[in-house]
């Protein structure tokens, strides 16, 4: 199967996970329904302690997340999908005639290549078996042409295998580049698809008084993930440019008749290498377009709040060590 086929396996494999979100549905009303009763409770009491009118406004927030958890595919998943999706889209539209003008451009340098050595006759045989055989039958039987008939033969030899081994390596990286993005698709598509199931979860939670932050933790942790396909696909369309910009200026270069190639891809080998390393940096980048306040805010007010308590701590030490050394010294001064 080629890599593309696995990307379509992997989203369809998400569609037909979906219906199984209407599974926990039942255990999701249950946790909200009880969280609902909890909350409109607290407020209708501490109202009515404090002789002050009932305001309904915020009692209306876990109705309609249990509206939401009752039409959990349709309202939540529906409505994120629907929004972000028109991005993939354009985001792939924008790969795909990246990656086709590459394939334009890598046909003509080809090409280009070939005629270049066809042009040099001290190459013209090494890739060509025309010309090899053309310049066997000028030789001779003699010692010195046969010793350059051997020359000609190691010669095309190690210029085949030099040339394998390049294309092999070659290969290699690209398989490793499809890969990675595979890795990333695949971990892209598990996250997905265990807060799509357990969001129903997510959502009940949130009704209770503490877990408020849970609702919009889970929105921008799925639309962050979510967000994962789009970035890789720039990633790759930057790539892509940056490899079609390398062959337009070989071809230039080729297009001169003096200038005779040496094969070699160690340029283009060396971006792949880099697109590796960049695609673990996907996840990343994402964090940077979606975020939301909650436990970030919290972390850098709890360590803030350690710092001054650790502060006061060290000033109350300070300061207890400061008295007793006071009451020591009058001690002694009294004996004396």
């Amino acid at each position: 199967m080629e890599f593309e086929s696995l990307h379509e396996v992997l989203r369809s494999l998400y569609d037909e996970m979906m219906p199984l979100c209407s599974q926990m549905s039942g255990v999701a009303r249950g946790i909200a329904g009880l969280g609902a009763l909890f909350y409109v409770a607290y407020r209708v009491w501490q109202a009515l302690s404090r002789a002050e009118p009932i305001d309904v406004y915020p009692l209306l927030r876990p109705f309609a997340i249990g509206i939401c958890v009752m039409f959990f595919p349709i309202i939540v998943l529906g409505t994120i999908n629907g929004v972000l999706s028109p991005i993939v889209t354009g985001t792939h539209s924008m790969l795909e005639g990246q990656t086709l003008d590459l394939h334009k451009l890598q046909a003509q340098k080809d090409q280009l290549e070939k005629e270049a050595l066809l042009r040099n006759p001290e190459t013209a045989f090494l890739s060509s078996n025309e010309e090899f055989d053309k310049k066997l039958d000028e030789l001779g039987w003699s010692p010195s042409d046969i010793a350059s008939m051997a020359g000609m033969y190691v010669e095309r030899a190690s210029y085949n295998l030099e040339k394998q081994i390049r294309d092999w390596f070659r290969e290699l990286v690209e398989i490793l580049f499809q890969a990675a993005a595979l890795v990333i698709d695949t971990i892209r598509t598990f996250f997905l698809i265990v807060l799509s199931i357990l969001g129903p979860i997510a959502f009940a939670i949130s009704v209770w008084d503490g877990f408020q932050s849970n609702l919009t933790q889970w929105i921008s942790r799925y639309i962050g993930v979510y967000l994962w396909l789009p970035v890789a696909d720039l990633f790759s369309c930057m790539l892509a440019k940056i490899q079609g910009l390398m062959v337009e200026q070989d071809i230039e270069k080729l297009s001169d008749p003096s200038f005779i190639p040496d094969g070699s891809n160690t340029v283009y080998i060396i971006f792949m290498l880099i697109g590796i390393v960049g695609y673990f940096t996907i996840p990343t980048v994402t964090s940077w377009i979606i975020q939301s306040g909650g436990m970030g805010n919290f972390n850098r007010n709890l360590s803030q709040s350690v710092r001054k308590a650790g502060s006061i701590a060290g000033a109350g030490v300070g300061a207890l060590a400061g008295n007793a050394a006071g009451q020591v010294k009058g001690q002694l001064l009294t004996k004396k």
